[in-house]
């Protein structure tokens, strides 16, 4: 294989509950990315498409980062040209850094002819997310390089459960076009949690992932809560507390902060509840005065896939 087009999906971190330690897949959107052999060592990105103010120095770039701390591991005789169309933007929330890191993992693991496990190439991709956001992160990395919902159990050492993703689920997500950083974001958190909102919180880990495995989306629903991290963070995203009631009386399972924001993601139960959430939260959000983009989407359950090769 000389050259590979892959899509790397946006993500949805936190989940609620799970800060830092849970993610899922989205599949309507992520970047493409392409990667092509060429006779010159080292990495080199070409064009950067769909976004403004991302550096094209390897070293400077979160899928570049990850290139050349792969091709150092992996010694070879050859180079990598990199192409990336943004499909969504940096600060959304969505996980943009996350799909530049594990797209590049993955494609350049395919050039390579697959060397690397799914393990390690989410400890690549987390030097890509060091680079952009200053924390060597995982839930978005992993979600976009395992597909479907992912648990991490452990950083040191990394440990990554696959969980499964019942049929039905289904997400809405609103991005309003302001950007908060992930700095910014982390910045606002408590230094100390009270021991009754960490048993609340860890509780509520324990039943989405239970409800997760036995399909039980009213434990789904009862656990879509953080006591934590969205009662510092939700100041930062204008109308948040709107948006999520209007979504749950719309019948959404739950709604919360997708990553550090300020895209804000509903989970539902089917398509025709899934089209009454998005029809509530736009109405929602239609007399703001901000602009917004609005999508609907399944669980993406692969992750990064291949588009073409040769």
């Amino acid at each position: 294989m000389k050259y590979i087009k892959i899509f790397a999906p946006a993500t949805v971190a936190n989940v609620s509950c799970g800060f830092d330690s849970m993610g899922f897949a989205v599949d309507t959107m992520g970047d493409e990315m392409t990667f092509t052999k060429t006779s010159t060592k080292g990495v080199k990105i070409t064009q950067i498409t769909g976004a403004k103010g991302l550096s094209l120095d390897p070293t400077k770039n979160a899928a570049g980062v990850v290139a050349l701390a792969m091709l150092t591991k992996h010694n070879i005789d050859f180079g990598i040209e990199i192409t990336m169309h943004k499909g969504f933007s940096p600060g959304s929330g969505l996980g943009s850094s996350a799909a530049s890191s594990a797209g590049a993992a993955f494609g350049i693991n395919e050039l390579l002819n697959k060397p690397f496990t799914n393990l390690e190439l989410t400890k690549f991709s987390m030097l890509g997310e060091k680079a952009a956001c200053g924390t060597p992160i995982a839930d978005n990395v992993a979600a976009a390089v395992y597909g479907g919902f992912v648990l991490i159990r452990s950083y040191e050492p990394l440990d990554i459960i696959k969980l499964p993703v019942p049929d039905e689920l289904q997400l809405v997500a609103i991005h309003p076009q302001i950007e908060v950083k992930t700095k910014d974001a982390r910045e606002v958190l408590p230094e100390k949690v009270p021991l009754k909102s960490a048993v609340t919180q860890w509780a509520n880990v324990g039943g989405l992932v239970s409800g997760l495995y036995t399909n039980n989306y009213q434990l789904i629903s009862n656990s879509l809560t953080d006591v934590i991290v969205e009662p510092a963070r939700k100041h930062l995203i204008p109308h948040f507390d709107l948006v999520k009631s209007e979504a749950i009386k719309a019948g959404a399972l739950g709604a919360g902060i997708s990553g550090s924001g300020p895209t804000i993601f509903a989970l539902c139960k089917g398509e025709e509840t899934s089209k009454n959430v998005q029809s509530a939260i736009q109405n929602s959000y239609a007399d703001k005065k901000i602009d917004f983009t609005l999508f609907s989407s399944k669980i993406n359950t692969q992750g990064v896939r291949i588009l073409e090769s040769k």
